[in-house]
Parts: structure tokens; C-alpha cells; sequence
């Protein structure tokens, strides 16, 4: 499945949240920010990425709650103490009332003791369902920009097409042109017949682009073979894409069509859109 480099994913449980945000780049950049305690998960949660993701430049921010702390432990023998010292009290001043474990709660900073030990392995579980969000969103924008390449392509298939039928036209008249110019420049003069023949055939072979039209299908043609497969594919779409540009730029230099030259024009029009569009493709 073709991926997009620009993407969101999120996920939260038990006080942990991590969301992360990837654009597109050359290459695979990692910004993470994350309390200090995590630092052991570093290196591992870096680690989930490459293993997910090929190119793009990823933010990625971790939080974590006082929710997430996985341990609260009561300092039993301070509560004993105090429990024996207001009973004490209440003897010696002979205060009447009961205490009870809503007492003891009201005065909980004196008796718990809060040992903030965080279950890594939710935290994990919690960062790899983000990347799992952030995938499914690169992958439906990855099919949404394959459509929408392909639709190009096709618009550039026809262009194709309307030049190769334009070909024929086009060197019929320059040769009607050149055959002109010869008259009036041997006008009177002996003609050498082979000689003119062969400078013929030297002026048409640069003028025909049989060739270039064919290099163009055959691109076209391994285009939509790359988007079907899918994949890690940003870099070869866009290799093709520059090859496209090359054999359109040698027509409109060898044409001396006016129709020819308006369609190489849009042509090269629609290969910069498909390669602003490329770059977003893993």
C-alpha cells in the first residue's frame, strides 16, 4: 500500500498519551519529547518507528499523568502513629468524638507515601497504537494522491497520443518546406540528387520523434505498474517523472510545430504537479 509522509496518530489510556505528527522528507528524522523517566524507552520506541516507517520527519510527544503511576503504597506504620498519638490526645484532653478512615484520609500527605513506579508496558502499548493511527491516516492519504497520480498519467497518455498523431502532418510539411527551399536555392544550378537525399534524411532523422514518444509510453506504462504494486515507492515515481520531463523537453527542441509544441508545453505543465505531488510519497 502506497503511504503519504503527512500524517497524525493518536492515543491515550491510564494517563499516557502520545500523539505523533510526521511531513514529508528525503529521509527518516526523529523529534521525540518525553519525560526524563523514559528515557530507557528512547532508544526502543525509535526503534517502532523505522520499523513502520521509511522517510518522513516525525514529532513525537509523550505525556504521562500521575494516572499512569502503576504503585501507591501507604506508609502503614506512620499511619499506626498517628492513629496512637490522637488517641493519646484525645485522652489526656478528654475530646469526645470518634476517628474515623475519613480522618486519616484528610491527612494523607503525612502518611502516603506515593512510590511513582510507571508501567512501561502500557506506555508502549499506548505508543505503538499511535503509530498505528498515524498509519492507517498516511495510508489513506497515500491512496487518495495514487489516484489522483494515476488520473495524471493518463491525461499525459493522451497528450502522447495526440503528438504521434501529429507526427506524420508535421514532417510532411517539412519536407514540402525544405523540398521549397531547395528550389530556390539550386535554381539554375546542377542538382546532385543523392546529395540532397542524404541531407534530407540527416534533417528528418533530427526532426523525428518516434523514438522520445515511445521512451514516453514505456514510462507511462512502468508508472502505473510502480503505483499498483505499491510500496516504498516515492524515490522511483519520481526518478520516472524526471525521465518524462527529459524526452518531452527534446520534442518541443525538435519541433517546429506550433500544435506539437502547445502539447509539450502542457505536458511539462503536468509533470511538475505529479512531482510536487510525489513529493509527499514514501
Amino acid at each position: 500500500m502506497i503511504q503519504s509522509m503527512t500524517g497524525f496518530g493518536s492515543a491515550e489510556q491510564d494517563g499516557c498519551k502520545v500523539e505523533v505528527r510526521s511531513v514529508n522528507h528525503r529521509f527518516l528524522d526523529l523529534h521525540m519529547r518525553a519525560p526524563s523517566f523514559l528515557n530507557q524507552l528512547e532508544i526502543p520506541f525509535r526503534n517502532m518507528v523505522k520499523e513502520r516507517f521509511a522517510r518522513g520527519k516525525f514529532d513525537i510527544t509523550v505525556t504521562v499523568s500521575e494516572l499512569a503511576a502503576a504503585e501507591l503504597s501507604i506508609n502503614t506504620e506512620a499511619v499506626r502513629k498517628i492513629h496512637t498519638a490522637f488517641k493519646a490526645l484525645q485522652d489526656e484532653l478528654s475530646v469526645k468524638g470518634e476517628m474515623d478512615i475519613n480522618t486519616l484520609v484528610n491527612l494523607h500527605e503525612m502518611f502516603i507515601e506515593s512510590n511513582p513506579k510507571y508501567d512501561t508496558g502500557v506506555i508502549t502499548v499506548v505508543f505503538a497504537r499511535a503509530l498505528e493511527d498515524l498509519s492507517h491516516m498516511r495510508s489513506r492519504e497515500g491512496e487518495a494522491l495514487a489516484g489522483e497520480l494515476s488520473r495524471m498519467a493518463e491525461a499525459l497518455a493522451g497528450m502522447n497520443e495526440k503528438i504521434k498523431g501529429s507526427v506524420g502532418g508535421m514532417l510532411t510539411s517539412v519536407k514540402d518546406k525544405f523540398n521549397e527551399r531547395l528550389v530556390q536555392l539550386l535554381e539554375g544550378q546542377e542538382i546532385d540528387e543523392g546529395r540532397i537525399l542524404q541531407e534530407a534524411a540527416i534533417f528528418a532523422a533530427r526532426l523525428d520523434v518516434a523514438e522520445e514518444i515511445a521512451r514516453i509510453q514505456s514510462h507511462l506504462k512502468q508508472f502505473g505498474e510502480i503505483l499498483a504494486a505499491g510500496g516504498i515507492i516515492g524515490r522511483k515515481v519520481d526518478f520516472i517523472l524526471q525521465e518524462l520531463n527529459r524526452e518531452v523537453n527534446t520534442i518541443a527542441s525538435k519541433s517546429a510545430d506550433y500544435d506539437v509544441s502547445s502539447i509539450t508545453v502542457e505536458m511539462k505543465t503536468e509533470i511538475e504537479k505529479m512531482r510536487e505531488q510525489v513529493q509527499n510519497i514514501q
